[in-house]
């Protein structure tokens, strides 16, 4: 609602179904008339919605200044999957949004050559919504053999394959940084939210007990929590592949969020499982 505020062009908002959405877009345009918001139907569990989300976009949109990926599931059942067959944290939060941001390239790339509405250059960004719950992965940081269920995903708790889940998350944005440096990508803690991932039931008795008393006490609503996301998106001085936690804190994240060499490991893996999916446009 605040980026709305600043009288962008056009809002797209990406959800599962149009009622997810209608609210917000309700809201923004109660709040701001003049700014055109379009739904985008986006299921992260499914290449083929991604194919077609990013279809639609392509054909309708003529730039995109700012993409924030915020979309994420927490302490989900075990053994769930994806509809490809990920272990349902790791497909939901990093392959599926991997998948959008390439399908988006093209228009980044044209986006970021061109001037903006103003006349100057384009200031293009892409967003990656991390946690700093990536501190607390699996040993290693990322293991690739349980990104697929299987023993080895299933010997591992819910809270530990969403860290996972979150690391892989700021690491593509390190090494997407490095190789796309005509736009800035960085990734962001945006605090303790409440939101609907606290109301999952999966985890250990104790991040129960965190999620279901402490998280409604120390938790900020969802505007506060948005503000890290709308700094890296807006702000000067954001630096290309950092890691920010609220509001623009760099340099803390994990030591496993500064390996090069398992960003580089994740990407490669990563684009194999991606290079093969298009949109056609």
């Amino acid at each position: 609602m605040d980026l709305a505020k600043h009288n962008p062009a056009k809002i797209w908002i990406a959800a599962r179904s149009a009622p997810n959405a209608q609210s917000v877009i309700n809201t923004i345009e109660s709040t701001s008339p003049t700014v055109s918001v379009k739904f985008l139907r986006l299921d992260l569990t499914s290449f083929d919605s991604i194919r077609n989300a990013a279809t639609t976009f392509l054909s309708t949109a003529s730039r995109l200044d700012i993409l924030i990926l915020n979309a994420g599931v927490m302490n989900v059942p075990a053994g769930s999957v994806t509809q490809e067959g990920y272990e349902m944290h790791f497909g939901t939060n990093h392959v599926g949004h991997a998948l959008l941001v390439k399908l988006l390239v093209p228009i980044l790339q044209t986006t970021a050559s061109e001037s903006n509405v103003g006349g100057g250059k384009a200031d293009v960004r892409v967003v990656f919504v991390s946690s700093v719950a990536h501190k607390y992965p699996p040993s290693g940081g990322l293991q690739f053999d349980s990104f697929h269920p299987n023993s080895r995903s299933k010997s591992l708790s819910a809270n530990a394959l969403y860290g996972q889940s979150k690391l892989a998350n700021l690491l593509y944005a390190r090494e997407m940084a490095k190789r796309h440096p005509q736009w800035t990508t960085v990734s962001i803690h945006p605090g303790t939210v409440k939101t609907d991932l606290q109301k999952s039931t999966d985890g250990s008795l104790l991040i129960r007990a965190f999620q279901k008393v402490v998280v409604p006490l120390i938790g900020v609503d969802v505007e506060e929590g948005a503000r890290s996301q709308l700094w890296a998106a807006t702000a000067d001085g954001v630096e290309n592949g950092e890691y920010y936690e609220p509001v623009g804190v760099a340099g803390n994240g994990s030591a496993f969020a500064k390996d090069d060499s398992l960003a580089l490991k994740l990407w490669d893996w990563t684009q194999k499982e991606i290079e093969n999916v298009d949109t056609g446009v």
